[in-house]
């Protein structure tokens, strides 16, 4: 029998590893949404990840265009920088990690506009396979990766309100080859894009100016993929993010925000075999009809079959929803303390886990942290640490004419 090193490890890493909570739960309650190319779903930055996976309808930063690239429109910086770095599942492999660098640029002299532009890169590290069960065998040795790389494009329609829109290339390369068969599995390669909006104001309250924002953002519509020219066909993480966010003064120089974002992925539940009677051929036919009708779907009608397909009716489409909520305390925009939680019902995956994460801020660059607490000691996610360095663009202006 072939061994499953190769196998195993990828469903691992790029399932983001549901927790092993799973234990616990009847197989037939455990449906988690599967998609393709699941990396793309991870957070970058550690500002976003320290409020629990947030960040739909906070204020706009460097790393905007993961979460909500409308936001770029309203940012006061006329641009930045932002490198992250994530070793991931550090508690099992030490070579596995996430890098993403993302930055935008104020067009024109409106200050209405922007355009923007990231490149993530996923490192699964060095992979050992080999075709015996016993023996040893032919062995190969492999990295496989995956990137997306993307611009996007933001602008105010109003004082207010914001759109934005992004394009993205996304190649998947976990290609290998079987010694035994010959048989490749080739890289697969897919486009992508994204739809959001912002909107924000400052309500008066008593005496304080406070801010209240909301934001969508509709990410990785797009074309399926396959790393076997076609037979089986995977769909992109399309995600739908809703989020708002709630800032207010609480003494001079002193601030809080309190964030909420859910999330739903737009893909159709996978049909499973313990969902019919594969004992007899009637079963087996409506199996392989539903399966048929999966693998063949097109990205657009998947989006809205998401909505009506879990098998166990609204009640298991209401599980899909996951929640986050956080809060960021600052001080004169200079040093920054946040906390959130993240939660995934048990039945899509368990990964719910507490965030924590600080940060600091010069004048020309900002060094943020933050950290995982996995609710299940046994998750392979608990104890994630994330870095991003940002550099603003107005900041390095000061710094330059001063020395000048």
């Amino acid at each position: 029998m072939k061994k499953t090193t190769y196998t195993l490890l990828l469903l691992l890493a790029l399932a983001c590893i549901p927790a092993a909570a799973q234990n616990d739960i009847k197989d037939n309650q455990f449906n988690p949404v599967n998609t393709g190319v699941t990396t793309l779903s991870i957070a970058p930055d550690a500002r976003g990840s320290s409020m629990g996976n947030l960040g739909a309808a906070t204020e706009p930063d460097m790393n905007s265009q993961f979460w909500n690239p409308s936001k770029y429109a309203f940012a006061y910086s006329q641009g930045g920088l932002a490198l992250s770095y994530t070793p991931w599942l550090r508690k099992i492999v030490n070579d596995i990690f996430l890098a993403d660098l993302s930055g935008y640029y104020k067009l024109g002299s409106s200050d209405n506009q922007a355009i923007s532009a990231s490149f993530r890169y996923f490192s699964l590290g060095e992979v050992h396979t080999s075709t015996s069960d016993v023996t040893g065998g032919a062995v190969q040795t492999i990295h496989p990766y995956e990137f997306a790389i993307d611009a996007g494009y933001s602008r105010k329609l109003s004082e207010k309100f914001s759109m934005g829109v992004v394009l993205r290339y996304i190649l998947s390369d976990l290609s290998f080859q079987d010694t035994q068969t010959g048989q490749t599995n080739n890289a697969a390669s897919a486009f992508s894009v994204d739809l959001s909006g912002y909107f924000t104001s400052f309500p008066m309250i008593g005496r304080n100016e406070c801010q209240f924002s909301w934001g969508f953002d509709i990410s990785n519509v797009g074309t399926k993929v396959s790393y076997d020219g076609g037979t089986y066909n995977y769909f992109l993480p399309t995600n739908l993010r809703l989020g708002a966010n709630f800032m207010f003064p609480l003494a001079d120089f002193h601030t809080l925000a309190l964030g909420l974002d859910l999330n739903k992925l737009l893909v159709p539940t996978m049909p499973r075999t313990k969902d019919y009677d594969m004992e007899t051929a009637e079963g087996q036919s409506e199996y392989n009809k539903a399966w048929d009708e999966w693998n063949t779907m097109s990205p657009i009608t998947g989006i809205f079959k998401s909505f009506s397909d879990a098998p166990g009716g609204f009640k298991e489409e209401l599980q899909e929803i996951g929640v986050a909520f956080g809060a960021e305390y600052q001080y004169n925009q200079q040093f920054f303390v946040r906390a959130g939680y993240n939660y995934e019902h048990p039945n899509k995956g368990g990964r719910s886990y507490f965030a924590f994460g600080a940060g600091f801020s010069l004048n020309v660059v900002k060094l943020d942290a933050s950290y995982m607490l996995a609710t299940a000691q046994s998750s392979p996610l608990d104890q994630t640490l994330r870095f991003t360095l940002t550099f603003d663009m107005d900041g390095l202006r000061d710094l330059m004419g001063r020395r000048r």
